[in-house]
């Protein structure tokens, strides 16, 4: 991970505001611990010059044309649990300008714009968990999973008009990896459950793989 990632690159128009209520955030809080003992999620001195890594989020307002959506705060990656603060309301997001508008106490991750872009690409898609798995990222060719192109830099428009490219084929659920993003994944569906099992599949399937390989 490059010196400047892990950080905002987007314009943000941010709104001091009451905190995301705690009964929508019961989910995204028991995946998040999942995928933090899974070591997808969190904050390691060695890994990623010892920025935090992944986050995770949900569609709130489920009526189109509207895509708010509740994201773990910035560099909230190495806590073990988050309070409601910690979250923040998405309430516009504009690929093309590379501008963000939330509400909350607290900054949006800077992976926003990536999980807006899936929210605005698909209207079935009501939760977005970006994790960091080298096992994944190492077996995308074999395990044959769409790869974004690795000249375009996280957080960015270039990102952002890659994943909308790439959603439509990424299955349903969908896993997709960023190429441009050490070991960065995005997976998405409609439910917490079936979105989260499908990255825990995909990581079984890429420790399999990894398993079989003489070397």
């Amino acid at each position: 991970m490059s010196a400047r990632e892990g950080v905002i690159k987007f314009e943000l128009e941010f709104r001091p505001g009451p905190a995301p209520a705690a009964t929508i955030l019961v989910e995204l809080e028991a995946w998040r611990r999942i995928f933090r003992r899974l070591g997808l999620l969190g904050q390691d001195p060695a890994r990623y010059d010892g920025l935090g890594f992944g986050n995770l989020s949900r569609r709130v307002m489920i009526a189109p044309p509207k895509s708010d959506f509740v994201i773990s705060g910035t560099q909230t990656g190495g806590l073990d649990r988050l309070t409601p603060a910690q979250y923040v309301t998405v309430t516009a997001c504009d690929p093309l300008h590379n501008r963000i508008e939330a509400s909350g106490s607290i900054h949006p991750s800077s992976e926003a714009l990536s999980h807006g872009v899936l929210y605005q690409a698909d209207p079935r898609i009501d939760w977005v968990m970006h994790l960091h798995s080298p096992e994944i990222f190492a077996a995308r060719t074999r395990l044959g999973l769409p790869v974004t192109d690795p000249e375009a830099p996280y957080g960015s428009p270039a990102m952002a008009a890659e994943i909308r490219r790439l959603c439509p084929v990424a299955g349903w659920p969908g896993l997709l990896v960023m190429g441009g993003h050490a070991d960065g994944i995005l997976a998405f569906g409609a439910t917490a459950v079936e979105t989260g099992l499908f990255v825990v599949s995909t990581l079984a399937a890429a420790l399999s793989v990894a398993s079989a390989d003489p070397g």
